[in-house]
């Protein structure tokens, strides 16, 4: 216990990284996924392709390579951001791409005779997304979007390597402090494992109130 007792504005402030790392990445993630979804079953060639490319690209690049290329690439281009915002971005749009799959999946399972009523109506393509076939594919996507959420928490580990105050990273500085390298991986854990628990239990009552019965 000694090492959480006596380090426990470390503990806090690598833990509240954390959490602002997964939160915002999380909001990133969704926007653009929600975005490439829409690309990815688009009318336009031209919008397909480009969601194609973008989650066959990000979906096959290691995580920690899109840090080096965001972290250490987009600075050469001009775009001088925090550490922490740079995380965010490659966070982001990494698990973007596997937001946008789950969504997709999730279009897919949705009649397209709604799709083809609803164009029959003179509803454009957007509005036939936004109002009738989003509001049923959400309801089957709950679960996938979870775990790929539950996963962001997890790979933001991965930031702490780039100088980005999170939890992992708060064992290099108790370690220096000769502590128990056992137990400062153990409270690491623990603050994970609270994170994980917490947007699981968000979207367990998300699949009880809007969920496909199964």
């Amino acid at each position: 216990m000694d090492v959480l007792t006596k380090n426990f504005s470390l503990y806090g402030k690598g833990f509240l990284g954390t959490v602002e790392l997964t939160v915002y990445a999380s909001a990133v993630a969704l926007v653009l996924g929600f975005l490439m979804a829409a690309f990815r079953v688009s009318p336009v060639g031209s919008f397909r392709a480009l969601g194609t490319v973008w989650v066959n690209v990000l979906r096959n690049t290691p995580l920690t390579l899109l840090f080096f290329a965001v972290l250490l690439g987009l600075p050469r281009f001009g775009l001088v951001l925090p550490f922490k915002l740079f995380a965010v971005i490659a966070l982001g749009c990494y698990t973007s791409a596997f937001i946008c799959e789950a969504l997709r999946s999730g279009i897919n399972t949705v009649p397209t005779g709604q799709g083809e009523a609803a164009r029959s109506l003179g509803m454009t393509f957007s509005q036939t997304l936004s109002a009738v076939v989003l509001p049923q594919a959400f309801r089957s996507v709950i679960p996938p979007v979870g775990s790929t959420l539950i996963a962001l928490a997890k790979n933001s580990a991965i930031a702490g390597a780039f100088s980005v105050t999170e939890l992992l990273g708060t064992y290099k500085t108790l370690s220096e402090l000769g502590y128990d390298i056992i137990w400062t991986f153990i409270w690491i854990a623990v603050g994970y494992l609270i994170i994980t628990l917490t947007i699981s239990a968000v979207f367990n009552l998300m699949e009880k109130y809007w969920g496909v019965a199964r």
